[in-house]
């Protein structure tokens, strides 16, 4: 055992001493055969037997959280996870699921997955996985993943309930390889204008959305919203492979730069899919890393419009490094750089509490509501081939601003959210309804033109809401208030109580004023006038993803998103491109 941590330990120095080998510091060495001779102490010596794996795993965190917010290590266990998402699939039966009380519900069936080949249906409810019991208290998300999940080639006997039919239905699945797409939804929007949303940066994301607008512009595409909102990153190389769809020539897409000066250009050169036509790039505070490579390109070759908030400010390159054990450490080894020469990693001086909290801090600065509360020094301006001036000092900085909409927020409506309640009420609509809705709305055209919810039927819901435990009350606690009252008053409070005249109604006053101000504040947020019409609008969409999948249903939310709504009508205003100094073909 301590050898085998040993390894890991010595690894990750060997590999930190291969990529300071350009650059020697003088007191690594020393402290190499410090943490050499510490563990050979350790096994040695100690009074009693050491677990050493926990103990290295530990040794190893705590040392790379003093070099910088995205370096990182990750046990042998979980980097097939940590990969899984950008590698583009996994062997399974090709289902979506959710946990609806207790039960595997199917959600979507991925088509020409091996379930839909044997006969799955959204809907279905999974009660047997070959021969154990799927439904109860013990079935967590992590219990389905690992018995549905399996080697390709291998087979899973599972028992379904379809419908109301209590008769339980075996299929034998072979396990195959399952795509996990990082583009589930591409729509025309209008005549001339396309939409795609890219979830991730991932291995197989180029060729996708390479067919994606291939798709559109056959059904008449001339212009393209590119959505990477809440879109984190992924692979740097299909960063620049994506980035070449959109710019023409031989121009420089990112360039990495570190202290020891050996860092790289990466530049266009490939004839690309979408070289000419208006372009709008969606980001907001969310968007990192590779979504920051593309959105500041596409900004610095005056290329298209960005809209949105400001992107999240990771400019940090990371190189894996597979250690001896099968772990791995993902070690930062440069700064990127727009083409401009723009940094788009944002501070970390302040440690990592603060690094991961500086959402939180735009929120109470006032940024994601309004532009005028960003400032940014002259030091912080480049310009754009076309004179266009763009900003650095972490993240990109969009074209047009677009406010969070905090009008869409209601406590009562979240709880509902959070709890699965949609996901209930609708497995059980569906049941008795599929057929009928399917014939009465045969596509999702049909569907997104014609269904509503209605008042009827949102009543029934609520009823359905409240047998769940949902309360339609507000949130707020009493005595949570007074004690915060007594805290944030504490000396105005030891003054009226040591005075010889005490002022009653001063203290009334005080406390009415400040119970008034936060249960005012309590009902705001639970926004009760607008709670039908958000109940209304999930209902549609959750109602559209039981008949026509995720894909498609995904375009309900988009009619009251105001950042998609502003990017429409942008793109049909030639003026603003103008005003940007932005091609308009």
């Amino acid at each position: 055992m301590l050898r085998k941590s040993c390894i890991v330990l010595i690894s990750i120095l060997l590999c930190l001493s291969t990529l300071m080998a350009q650059n020697p510091n003088k007191n690594f060495q020393p402290n190499k055969v410090k943490m050499d001779q510490l563990l050979n102490s350790i096994n040695s010596m100690y009074v009693d037997t050491v677990d050493f794996d926990p103990l290295v795993d530990k040794a190893v965190v705590e040392m790379l959280k003093e070099l910088d917010p995205h370096t990182a290590y990750i046990a042998k266990k979980d980097v097939a996870a940590m990969n899984e998402p950008l590698q583009g699939s996994f062997d399974g039966i090709g289902v979506t699921f959710q946990l609806i009380k207790d039960t595997i519900t199917v959600m979507e069936v991925i088509i020409d997955g091996p379930a839909e080949k044997v006969g799955l249906i959204a809907g279905d409810k999974i009660v047997r996985v070959d021969d154990t019991v799927a439904c109860g208290d013990d079935i967590t998300n992590d219990w389905v993943r690992k018995h549905l999940r399996g080697k390709k080639g291998s087979k899973v006997k599972v028992g379904i309930i379809r419908g109301r039919n209590p008769e339980i239905l075996d299929f034998t699945i072979t396990r195959g390889a399952i795509p996990m797409y990082s583009i589930n939804v591409s729509f025309m929007v209008n005549e001339t204008t396309g939409y795609v949303k890219l979830e991730r940066f991932a291995a197989t994301s180029t060729q996708e959305l390479v067919t994606a607008i291939t798709k559109l512009k056959a059904r008449g595409m001339k212009d393209l919203i590119l959505d990477l909102r809440g879109n984190g990153g992924g692979y740097l190389n299909t960063a620049f492979e994506i980035c070449d769809q959109f710019i023409d020539g031989v121009k420089t897409i990112v360039y990495t730069d570190n202290f020891r000066k050996t860092g790289e250009k990466f530049t266009s050169g490939k004839t690309g899919i979408f070289e000419e036509g208006k372009l709008i790039v969606l980001v907001d505070e969310n968007s990192a890393s590779a979504s920051e490579i593309t959105s500041g390109c596409v900004q610095d070759w005056d290329r298209g419009l960005v809209i949105g908030r400001r992107t999240f400010g990771k400019g940090l390159v990371q190189k894996p490094l597979n250690l001896a054990d099968g772990s791995q450490v993902r070690l930062t080894i440069s700064h990127y750089y727009t083409p401009t020469g723009r940094c788009i990693q944002k501070p970390y001086d302040d440690g990592l509490d603060s690094y991961f909290k500086d959402i939180q801090q735009r929120a109470s600065h006032g940024e994601l509501y309004t532009a005028d509360s960003i400032r940014f020094p002259d030091s912080l301006k480049y310009k754009t081939p076309r004179g266009r001036v763009v900003y650095g000092g972490g993240g990109i900085m969009p074209d047009i601003f677009v406010p969070l909409d905090t009008t869409r927020y209601s406590t009562l409506y979240n709880e509902i959210v959070r709890k699965g309640i949609f996901g209930s009420y609708t497995s059980d609509y569906l049941e008795g309804n599929r057929e009928k809705l399917k014939n009465q709305y045969p596509t999702f055209e049909d569907f997104e033109k014609n269904f509503e919810v209605s008042d009827a039927q949102y009543v029934e819901f609520m009823e359905f809401a409240k047998k769940e435990g949902i309360k339609d009350s507000a949130s707020f606690k009493f005595s949570n208030y007074a004690e915060a009252f007594l805290k944030t008053n504490k000396e105005k409070l030891d003054s009226l109580f040591t005075t010889a005249d005490f002022d009653k109604q001063t203290l009334d006053t005080m406390f009415q004023n400040y119970v008034d101000k936060n249960y005012g504040e309590a009902m705001r947020l639970r926004n009760e006038s607008h709670v039908a019409e958000y109940v209304k609008d999930y209902l549609r969409f959750e109602i559209a993803r039981g008949l026509y999948g995720y894909g498609e249903a995904y375009r309900i939310f988009l009619e009251n998103d105001e950042t998609f709504k502003k990017a429409v009508a942008v793109m049909g205003d030639k003026k603003i491109f103008k005003h940007f100094k932005v091609d308009s073909k």
